[in-house]
Protein backbone atom coordinates (compact mmCIF):
# COMPACT_ATOMS: atom_id res chain seq x y z
CA UNK A 1 0.00 0.00 0.00
CA UNK A 2 1.39 3.36 -0.84
CA UNK A 3 1.41 5.89 1.55
CA UNK A 4 -1.03 8.74 1.48
CA UNK A 5 -2.35 12.04 3.65
CA UNK A 6 -5.07 11.59 5.71
CA UNK A 7 -7.46 14.53 5.68
CA UNK A 8 -10.75 14.93 8.41
CA UNK A 9 -12.55 17.32 6.71
CA UNK A 10 -14.87 19.55 9.11
CA UNK A 11 -16.69 21.18 6.31
CA UNK A 12 -18.05 20.57 3.00
CA UNK A 13 -15.90 23.57 1.88
CA UNK A 14 -12.79 21.91 3.40
CA UNK A 15 -13.63 19.05 1.62
CA UNK A 16 -14.46 19.82 -1.87
CA UNK A 17 -11.20 22.23 -1.56
CA UNK A 18 -9.31 19.08 -0.35
CA UNK A 19 -10.40 16.99 -2.97
CA UNK A 20 -9.16 19.56 -5.59
CA UNK A 21 -5.62 18.39 -4.96
CA UNK A 22 -3.70 16.30 -7.30
CA UNK A 23 -4.79 12.36 -6.45
CA UNK A 24 -6.93 13.04 -3.86
CA UNK A 25 -10.06 10.34 -3.16
CA UNK A 26 -12.76 10.87 -0.91
CA UNK A 27 -13.80 8.49 2.09
CA UNK A 28 -17.17 7.94 3.48
CA UNK A 29 -18.19 4.49 4.77
CA UNK A 30 -14.60 2.88 3.20
CA UNK A 31 -16.57 -0.52 1.84
CA UNK A 32 -15.16 0.04 -1.61
CA UNK A 33 -12.38 2.73 -1.57
CA UNK A 34 -10.19 1.05 1.40
CA UNK A 35 -10.13 -2.23 -0.82
CA UNK A 36 -9.39 -0.28 -3.63
CA UNK A 37 -6.26 1.23 -1.72
CA UNK A 38 -5.42 -2.34 -0.23
CA UNK A 39 -5.38 -3.95 -3.95
CA UNK A 40 -3.23 -0.80 -5.53
CA UNK A 41 -6.45 -0.19 -8.05
CA UNK A 42 -6.39 3.67 -6.19
CA UNK A 43 -3.05 4.97 -5.16
CA UNK A 44 -4.09 8.09 -3.44
CA UNK A 45 -1.79 11.38 -2.33
CA UNK A 46 -4.73 12.41 0.13
CA UNK A 47 -7.97 10.91 1.42
CA UNK A 48 -10.33 13.24 2.30
CA UNK A 49 -12.90 11.80 5.01
CA UNK A 50 -16.49 13.12 5.13
CA UNK A 51 -17.24 11.70 8.35
CA UNK A 52 -17.39 14.91 10.48
CA UNK A 53 -18.96 17.64 7.57
CA UNK A 54 -22.68 18.28 9.65
CA UNK A 55 -25.80 17.84 7.21
CA UNK A 56 -24.54 14.46 5.45
CA UNK A 57 -25.67 11.82 7.46
CA UNK A 58 -29.19 12.75 7.79
CA UNK A 59 -32.68 12.38 5.97
CA UNK A 60 -35.34 14.50 5.62
CA UNK A 61 -38.76 13.51 4.59
CA UNK A 62 -41.39 16.17 3.34
CA UNK A 63 -44.14 16.87 1.26
CA UNK A 64 -42.23 17.78 -1.41
CA UNK A 65 -39.78 14.33 -1.49
CA UNK A 66 -36.98 13.27 0.48
CA UNK A 67 -33.27 14.47 0.78
CA UNK A 68 -31.07 11.67 1.58
CA UNK A 69 -27.28 13.01 2.79
CA UNK A 70 -24.66 10.86 1.09
CA UNK A 71 -23.01 9.41 4.30
CA UNK A 72 -26.28 8.51 5.47
CA UNK A 73 -25.53 4.24 5.92
CA UNK A 74 -27.52 1.92 3.65
CA UNK A 75 -29.01 0.49 7.61
CA UNK A 76 -30.45 3.57 8.19
CA UNK A 77 -31.85 4.01 4.67
CA UNK A 78 -33.78 1.10 5.00
CA UNK A 79 -35.01 1.22 8.47
CA UNK A 80 -36.39 5.12 7.71
CA UNK A 81 -40.57 4.59 8.24
CA UNK A 82 -41.01 7.14 5.72
CA UNK A 83 -39.02 5.18 2.79
CA UNK A 84 -40.27 2.04 3.72
CA UNK A 85 -43.87 3.20 3.26
CA UNK A 86 -43.49 5.48 0.45
CA UNK A 87 -40.45 4.69 -1.06
CA UNK A 88 -40.62 0.61 -1.13
CA UNK A 89 -37.93 -0.02 -3.58
CA UNK A 90 -35.54 2.11 -2.22
CA UNK A 91 -35.76 0.60 1.25
CA UNK A 92 -35.88 -2.96 -0.92
CA UNK A 93 -32.55 -2.17 -2.61
CA UNK A 94 -31.26 -1.04 0.66
CA UNK A 95 -31.86 -4.29 2.40
CA UNK A 96 -30.95 -6.24 -0.61
CA UNK A 97 -26.85 -4.61 -0.78
CA UNK A 98 -24.18 -7.10 0.50
CA UNK A 99 -24.26 -8.01 4.30
CA UNK A 100 -25.51 -6.39 7.23
CA UNK A 101 -21.92 -5.51 8.94
CA UNK A 102 -21.44 -3.68 5.45
CA UNK A 103 -24.72 -1.91 5.68
CA UNK A 104 -24.13 -0.81 8.89
CA UNK A 105 -20.70 1.21 7.23
CA UNK A 106 -21.74 1.56 3.32
CA UNK A 107 -23.04 4.59 2.84
CA UNK A 108 -26.04 6.16 0.19
CA UNK A 109 -22.93 7.96 -1.66
CA UNK A 110 -20.63 4.89 -1.59
CA UNK A 111 -23.03 2.73 -2.66
CA UNK A 112 -23.57 4.87 -5.72
CA UNK A 113 -20.03 5.91 -6.47
CA UNK A 114 -18.34 2.72 -6.09
CA UNK A 115 -16.01 1.15 -8.97
CA UNK A 116 -16.84 -2.09 -11.04
CA UNK A 117 -16.15 -5.01 -9.40
CA UNK A 118 -15.46 -6.85 -12.26
CA UNK A 119 -12.64 -9.10 -11.23
CA UNK A 120 -10.44 -8.49 -14.37
CA UNK A 121 -10.53 -4.41 -13.40
CA UNK A 122 -10.08 -5.76 -9.48
CA UNK A 123 -6.74 -7.75 -10.60
CA UNK A 124 -4.01 -6.87 -12.33
CA UNK A 125 -4.89 -6.97 -15.56
CA UNK A 126 -4.36 -4.35 -17.88
CA UNK A 127 -8.17 -3.93 -19.14
CA UNK A 128 -9.87 -0.94 -20.74
CA UNK A 129 -10.91 0.79 -17.14
CA UNK A 130 -7.05 0.47 -16.24
CA UNK A 131 -5.38 1.78 -19.47
CA UNK A 132 -5.46 -1.16 -21.34
CA UNK A 133 -6.32 -1.80 -24.93
CA UNK A 134 -9.22 -4.21 -25.08
CA UNK A 135 -11.88 -5.60 -22.08
CA UNK A 136 -10.12 -8.48 -20.66
CA UNK A 137 -13.68 -10.04 -20.27
CA UNK A 138 -14.87 -9.77 -24.07
CA UNK A 139 -13.84 -13.72 -24.39
CA UNK A 140 -12.49 -14.30 -21.15
CA UNK A 141 -14.58 -15.26 -18.01
CA UNK A 142 -17.83 -13.31 -18.29
CA UNK A 143 -20.48 -15.16 -16.53
CA UNK A 144 -21.02 -12.04 -14.37
CA UNK A 145 -20.94 -9.40 -17.09
CA UNK A 146 -23.36 -7.01 -19.63
CA UNK A 147 -26.22 -9.04 -21.45
CA UNK A 148 -27.33 -4.62 -22.47
CA UNK A 149 -25.24 -1.84 -23.61
CA UNK A 150 -22.11 -3.44 -23.41
CA UNK A 151 -18.96 -2.19 -25.32
CA UNK A 152 -16.01 -1.44 -25.96
CA UNK A 153 -16.20 -2.49 -21.62
CA UNK A 154 -18.23 -5.25 -20.15
CA UNK A 155 -18.30 -4.68 -16.71
CA UNK A 156 -21.59 -3.87 -14.64
CA UNK A 157 -22.58 -1.12 -12.92
CA UNK A 158 -23.11 -3.23 -8.65
CA UNK A 159 -24.80 -0.44 -7.39
CA UNK A 160 -28.22 -2.22 -5.69
CA UNK A 161 -29.41 1.79 -5.24
CA UNK A 162 -28.88 3.05 -8.11
CA UNK A 163 -31.87 1.40 -10.48
CA UNK A 164 -34.63 2.01 -7.10
CA UNK A 165 -33.27 5.84 -7.62
CA UNK A 166 -33.34 5.87 -11.42
CA UNK A 167 -37.23 4.15 -11.26
CA UNK A 168 -38.09 6.40 -8.74
CA UNK A 169 -36.78 10.11 -10.40
CA UNK A 170 -34.22 10.50 -8.09
CA UNK A 171 -31.95 13.26 -8.41
CA UNK A 172 -28.21 13.45 -6.69
CA UNK A 173 -26.49 16.48 -5.80
CA UNK A 174 -22.81 17.95 -6.38
CA UNK A 175 -20.92 20.37 -4.84
CA UNK A 176 -17.66 21.40 -6.28
CA UNK A 177 -15.00 24.29 -6.88
CA UNK A 178 -17.80 25.50 -8.83
CA UNK A 179 -20.64 25.79 -6.80
CA UNK A 180 -23.67 23.13 -6.09
CA UNK A 181 -25.60 21.54 -9.07
CA UNK A 182 -28.12 19.30 -9.21
CA UNK A 183 -28.61 16.47 -12.13
CA UNK A 184 -30.93 13.63 -12.61
CA UNK A 185 -29.15 10.45 -11.17
CA UNK A 186 -29.19 8.58 -14.75
CA UNK A 187 -26.51 11.44 -15.77
CA UNK A 188 -24.05 10.72 -12.51
CA UNK A 189 -22.80 7.10 -14.51
CA UNK A 190 -20.27 7.50 -17.48
CA UNK A 191 -20.77 4.65 -20.26
CA UNK A 192 -17.55 3.06 -20.92
CA UNK A 193 -17.92 4.01 -24.87
CA UNK A 194 -17.81 7.74 -23.64
CA UNK A 195 -15.00 7.15 -21.63
CA UNK A 196 -13.66 4.11 -20.12
CA UNK A 197 -11.68 5.06 -17.22
CA UNK A 198 -14.07 7.15 -15.46
CA UNK A 199 -17.32 5.45 -13.42
CA UNK A 200 -18.89 9.19 -12.92
CA UNK A 201 -19.50 12.26 -14.14
CA UNK A 202 -17.62 14.09 -11.64
CA UNK A 203 -14.63 17.00 -12.26
CA UNK A 204 -11.94 17.87 -10.28
CA UNK A 205 -12.68 18.49 -6.66
CA UNK A 206 -16.80 17.27 -6.94
CA UNK A 207 -18.39 15.56 -4.41
CA UNK A 208 -21.89 13.89 -3.74
CA UNK A 209 -23.75 15.53 -1.18
CA UNK A 210 -27.23 13.82 -1.14
CA UNK A 211 -29.90 12.36 -3.16
CA UNK A 212 -33.10 14.07 -3.45
CA UNK A 213 -36.00 11.98 -4.36
CA UNK A 214 -39.78 13.62 -5.31
CA UNK A 215 -42.53 12.38 -3.74
CA UNK A 216 -44.41 10.14 -5.72
CA UNK A 217 -47.46 10.95 -7.06
CA UNK A 218 -50.88 9.28 -4.60
CA UNK A 219 -51.29 5.51 -5.80
CA UNK A 220 -47.62 5.02 -7.12
CA UNK A 221 -46.41 1.48 -6.01
CA UNK A 222 -42.47 0.79 -6.33
CA UNK A 223 -40.54 -2.63 -5.37
CA UNK A 224 -37.13 -3.97 -6.38
CA UNK A 225 -36.30 -7.71 -6.94
CA UNK A 226 -32.80 -8.74 -7.20
CA UNK A 227 -31.06 -11.98 -8.01
CA UNK A 228 -27.73 -13.40 -6.15
CA UNK A 229 -25.68 -16.41 -6.41
CA UNK A 230 -26.30 -16.48 -2.78
CA UNK A 231 -28.90 -15.18 -0.22
CA UNK A 232 -26.43 -12.57 0.83
CA UNK A 233 -22.88 -10.87 0.89
CA UNK A 234 -23.62 -10.94 -3.44
CA UNK A 235 -23.62 -8.39 -5.99
CA UNK A 236 -26.98 -8.69 -8.27
CA UNK A 237 -26.73 -11.38 -11.44
CA UNK A 238 -29.62 -9.52 -12.29
CA UNK A 239 -32.08 -6.47 -10.47
CA UNK A 240 -35.09 -5.12 -11.82
CA UNK A 241 -36.77 -1.93 -9.97
CA UNK A 242 -40.29 -1.05 -10.80
CA UNK A 243 -42.14 2.59 -9.65
CA UNK A 244 -45.87 3.47 -11.44
CA UNK A 245 -49.30 3.57 -10.51
CA UNK A 246 -52.56 1.22 -12.53
CA UNK A 247 -55.45 3.71 -12.67
CA UNK A 248 -58.75 2.36 -14.27
CA UNK A 249 -56.85 -0.74 -15.06
CA UNK A 250 -54.22 0.87 -17.33
CA UNK A 251 -50.54 2.02 -16.48
CA UNK A 252 -49.40 5.42 -15.76
CA UNK A 253 -45.83 7.10 -14.70
CA UNK A 254 -44.07 3.93 -15.27
CA UNK A 255 -40.20 3.77 -14.98
CA UNK A 256 -38.34 0.67 -15.20
CA UNK A 257 -34.59 0.36 -14.49
CA UNK A 258 -32.49 -2.59 -14.58
CA UNK A 259 -29.12 -3.44 -12.83
CA UNK A 260 -26.25 -6.11 -12.88
CA UNK A 261 -26.96 -6.96 -16.82
CA UNK A 262 -25.05 -3.13 -18.24
CA UNK A 263 -22.21 -1.06 -17.60
CA UNK A 264 -24.41 1.55 -16.21
CA UNK A 265 -28.12 1.32 -14.31
CA UNK A 266 -30.27 0.36 -17.90
CA UNK A 267 -33.55 2.43 -18.27
CA UNK A 268 -35.94 -0.15 -19.91
CA UNK A 269 -37.63 2.74 -21.72
CA UNK A 270 -38.78 -0.29 -24.49
CA UNK A 271 -41.06 -1.80 -21.65
CA UNK A 272 -42.08 1.65 -20.45
CA UNK A 273 -42.75 2.97 -23.78
CA UNK A 274 -44.77 -0.22 -24.38
CA UNK A 275 -47.32 -0.12 -21.19
CA UNK A 276 -47.79 3.23 -20.47
CA UNK A 277 -51.64 4.10 -21.45
CA UNK A 278 -52.08 0.33 -22.08
CA UNK A 279 -53.92 -2.62 -19.51
CA UNK A 280 -51.40 -4.17 -17.26
CA UNK A 281 -52.64 -7.67 -18.73
CA UNK A 282 -50.22 -11.22 -19.36
CA UNK A 283 -49.78 -11.11 -22.91
CA UNK A 284 -48.96 -7.15 -23.03
CA UNK A 285 -46.52 -8.13 -20.25
CA UNK A 286 -45.05 -10.87 -22.34
CA UNK A 287 -44.70 -8.23 -25.24
CA UNK A 288 -42.72 -5.22 -23.14
CA UNK A 289 -40.62 -7.38 -21.87
CA UNK A 290 -39.40 -9.01 -25.11
CA UNK A 291 -38.76 -5.88 -26.99
CA UNK A 292 -36.73 -4.86 -24.24
CA UNK A 293 -34.57 -8.03 -24.11
CA UNK A 294 -34.43 -8.19 -28.25
CA UNK A 295 -31.37 -5.69 -27.50
CA UNK A 296 -29.85 -8.39 -25.50
CA UNK A 297 -26.30 -9.27 -26.52
CA UNK A 298 -24.77 -12.02 -24.11
CA UNK A 299 -21.48 -13.18 -24.27
CA UNK A 300 -19.66 -16.41 -24.07
CA UNK A 301 -21.01 -17.28 -20.33
CA UNK A 302 -23.84 -15.13 -19.63
CA UNK A 303 -26.77 -16.02 -21.57
CA UNK A 304 -28.40 -17.70 -18.51
CA UNK A 305 -28.90 -13.47 -17.35
CA UNK A 306 -31.23 -13.26 -20.24
CA UNK A 307 -33.43 -15.70 -19.05
CA UNK A 308 -33.32 -14.03 -15.36
CA UNK A 309 -34.02 -11.18 -16.36
CA UNK A 310 -36.76 -11.74 -17.97
CA UNK A 311 -38.40 -13.48 -15.01
CA UNK A 312 -37.69 -10.52 -12.72
CA UNK A 313 -39.22 -8.08 -14.95
CA UNK A 314 -41.94 -10.52 -15.92
CA UNK A 315 -42.48 -10.99 -11.82
CA UNK A 316 -41.86 -6.88 -10.90
CA UNK A 317 -44.53 -5.74 -13.59
CA UNK A 318 -47.16 -8.51 -12.75
CA UNK A 319 -46.63 -7.64 -8.79
CA UNK A 320 -47.22 -4.09 -9.75
CA UNK A 321 -50.53 -5.36 -11.42
CA UNK A 322 -51.99 -6.70 -8.62
CA UNK A 323 -50.52 -4.28 -5.72
CA UNK A 324 -53.44 -2.95 -3.42
CA UNK A 325 -53.50 0.93 -2.93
Amino acid sequence: MNPFAYLQAKTLRSAVRAARQEGAAILAGGTDLIPLIQDGIVTPAVVVSLGSVRGLDGIRSGSEGLRIGACVTLSALAAHRAVRTRYTALAEAARAAASWQIRNQGTVGGNLCQHSRCWYYRQDFPCLRRGGDRCSAADGENRLHAILGGGPCYDVHPSDLAPALVALDGRVRIAGPGGNREIPLEQLFVHPSANARHHLALGRGEIVTAVIVPRPADGTRSLYLKAMDRAAWSFALASVAVAGRVEDGRVTGLRVCLGGVAPVPWRARAVEQALVGQPLHSQRVEQAVERELEMAKPLGRNAYKVALTRGLLRRALHTLGHAKA
